[in-house]
């Protein structure tokens, strides 16, 4: 591998806003890790048909729900390990796919490993959705619910193909195609969750608005920062006649090429991005876990 790929920047000393930054993200991923075994821990202590750790949480369908483990709770807790450990993972070996660049020089830090580790949470984060929401859907009767549960794991699907062209051709457009599709799978889930607002009462449906209006957050992050991000990348590099990588030439690329560097001008676009996707992304996937446990279906 060139020494130019491999030269080692100045230590990543504590006065750099990006040791802080790093220690911010790798604080909170060590916090959602204990949260994960928290939850693990007492989800299985409980006994059948109760959630004693969780007092006084009352479920409102036309009637009033007990809480009780719902089936499939070990799935839900394992796609949510997957979401959890893979965004702690990326949170502490940081990079940025497209550019090749990240913090600490190891072989974990190539974007083959990193991109790899990424697709399986995010695919395993869109199962967390697709369950809840079809769980919700057969609990209610809801045909928008239930087809809106079907299509949101395809599109993610989708969305990964084009992150990984844009990883292998270095060509920011279909990082732009992928977080749109990534919107389109969110307002999808946004319509789901709004067709069960009339089925439900008192502390349900303030936990459904609470979802919709952070999807709603989510939604106008993409739409005026995310994808603009990119766009504006995109053109930046068509403007210099920046040559892109053939996915062959990729392929190879991922696997051997990482650029070390703290300059807080390589990182300041990932910043944003990277701190609210390793925090209010891995929480929502952890909440996911509390409501599914929550609610299940009648007799």
């Amino acid at each position: 591998m060139s020494s130019q790929w491999r030269a080692r920047p100045a230590s990543l000393a504590w006065s750099n806003p990006v040791a802080r930054w790093w220690a911010l993200l790798t604080s909170v991923s060590g916090a959602n890790i204990a949260a994960w075994l928290l939850l693990y821990s007492q989800f299985h202590q409980q006994p059948a048909g109760s959630l004693a750790g969780l007092p006084g949480f009352t479920l409102v369908w036309r009637q009033t729900i007990t809480p009780s483990s719902a089936p499939g709770l070990e799935l839900m807790l394992l796609l949510c390990a997957a979401y959890v450990f893979g965004c702690a993972f990326r949170s502490f070996l940081p990079r940025a796919d497209v550019q090749r660049i990240c913090l600490f020089d190891t072989w974990l830090s190539s974007v083959a490993v990193g991109r790899s580790v990424a697709t399986v949470a995010e695919v395993c984060f869109a199962a967390q959705w697709a369950i809840l929401l079809y769980q919700l859907g057969r609990l209610t009767v809801s045909d928008t619910t239930l087809n809106a549960a079907l299509v949101i794991v395809p599109l993610i699907l989708i969305a990964e193909c084009f992150s990984w062209y844009a990883v292998l051709t270095t060509n920011y457009f279909f990082n732009a195609i992928e977080n749109s599709i990534w919107a389109v799978a969110f307002v999808v889930v946004g319509a789901g969750l709004g067709r069960l607002l009339p089925e439900f009462d008192g502390v349900v449906r303030v936990i459904l608005i609470a979802a919709m209006t952070g999807i709603a957050f989510y939604l106008a992050f993409l739409v005026t920062v995310d994808v603009p991000m990119y766009l504006s990348r995109w053109r930046a590099d068509t403007a210099s006649g920046s040559r892109r990588l053939r996915p062959i030439e990729g392929l190879r690329d991922v696997a051997t090429r990482w650029v070390v560097t703290h300059d807080i001008a390589h990182w300041k676009d990932e910043i944003a991005w990277m701190s609210l996707y390793f925090s209010m992304a891995v929480w929502a996937s952890l909440a996911l876990c509390v409501f599914y446990a929550l609610i299940r279906l009648p007799v």
